[in-house]
């Protein structure tokens, strides 16, 4: 039976277990969306720490899809040039390098969370003195600001809809020269892609509005884009909230049955891991929360679907992460708050899931195995 420690091979890419690091950003850049030694520890302690997959937090394709002018960028080769040190970290400590591409669409230009979360004009600056800009969006009159006003924003025209999938080719062309071995687009929380996925969000009347097929084709066209420069013998990963927690709205918003069909046109596409989060959409979504809580969402995918998935939301416990791969819940976990809390999470997760303790032993750093020796 499959467990949480064994290893996941997509492609030619094996991972040594089935524990993943969940992007989480960390809004710690200069206004240059370079890496800083805070990246360096903070990725670098957690392949230490035992996790299969380590993946950045959500890393810009442009300057303007930067959720915060402090955001991680993949826009130029000296950001490649700056992630590769910590790309053979990782792989050095036996994880798997992995980079979320992303763009914030009209959740960008925002302070820091510890500075307000609130919009930054194209005139204005934030805290630290870095100056906000225009925002891209798919209908501008449709964005529910969270907080405060609407940030300034335009509907994006067919020229910045091709300049969107052309920056995330490049960046996964950039990300390839950096040493990351996965991929993932990122299509959820509210961000560029969701909001063209989701008709609350979306009310466009051309080619990338309207019917199902009109609001995928942005992230069809973007996955084909990044499939096109990206090894065959290495995967996609494509997040994507599978509802939006908008169930009684009225039009129609992004729900389950939606994200089954699209999970279908990515596999078709090439996509081997559907990454399935939620909501991040609307201040009036009801997200339930509590352990496990997105779950059954990755599994209505993974039932419905071709395709390889992972889970993600409330896991906390080495048992309860073990628990959902050896019930063909989930294929992968990803893990996000607690490994903030414990570095050293998949280690502990081998110690306490490991029958043979010496085994678990040897998944410790020699560096460090004075310190389990059984």
């Amino acid at each position: 039976m499959t467990d949480a420690l064994a290893p996941l091979s997509l492609r030619d890419v094996e991972a040594p277990n089935r524990i993943a690091v969940s992007p989480m950003c960390q809004y710690t850049c200069e206004d240059d969306g370079l890496p800083t030694e805070w990246h360096r520890v903070h990725l670098g302690s957690r392949a230490v720490g035992g996790a299969g997959i380590v993946m950045t937090e959500a890393t810009a394709v442009e300057p303007a899809g930067r959720i915060t002018p402090h955001d991680l960028g993949i826009w130029s080769d000296e950001h490649a040039a700056a992630l590769e040190p910590i790309t053979e970290f990782v792989r050095d400590q036996g994880g798997v390098p992995a980079i979320q591409l992303a763009h914030a669409g009209h959740k960008a230009s925002k302070t820091r969370p510890w500075d307000g979360n609130v919009p930054i004009g194209p005139d204005e600056t934030d805290p630290d003195g870095a100056t906000g800009w225009e925002v891209l969006s798919p209908s501008p009159d449709a964005y529910p600001p969270f907080e405060g006003d609407r940030p300034a924003m335009r509907k994006a025209d067919q020229d910045d809809i091709q300049g969107v999938i052309d920056a995330y080719r490049a960046a996964a062309e950039r990300s390839l020269d950096a040493g990351f071995e996965i991929a993932e687009i990122h299509a959820a929380h509210g961000y560029l892609l969701h909001e063209f996925l989701s008709p609350v969000t979306n009310r466009r009347e051309d080619d990338y509005g309207g019917s199902f097929e009109n609001r995928t084709r942005l992230v069809r066209e973007v996955v084909r884009a990044v499939r096109d420069v990206w090894p065959e013998d290495k995967p996609v990963f494509v997040r994507i909230s599978g509802t939006d927690w908008l169930d009684d709205r009225e039009p129609e918003s992004w729900d389950i049955e939606q994200s089954v069909r699209l999970a279908d046109d990515l596999a078709e596409l090439g996509v081997d891991l559907v990454d399935v989060s939620s909501g991040g959409l609307h201040p009036d979504e009801a997200i339930p929360g509590g352990p496990n809580f997105q779950v059954p969402l990755a599994e209505r995918v993974r039932e419905g679907a071709d395709v390889a998935v992972g889970a993600v939301g409330g896991v906390t416990e080495p048992e309860q992460a073990d628990a959902l791969v050896r019930n063909g819940r989930t294929d992968l976990v990803l893990v996000g708050r607690e490994f903030l809390r414990d570095p050293y999470f998949g280690l502990h997760a081998a110690d306490e899931l490991e029958r043979d303790p010496a085994e678990a032993a040897k998944q410790w750093p020699v560096q460090y195995r004075r310190a389990v020796r059984r």
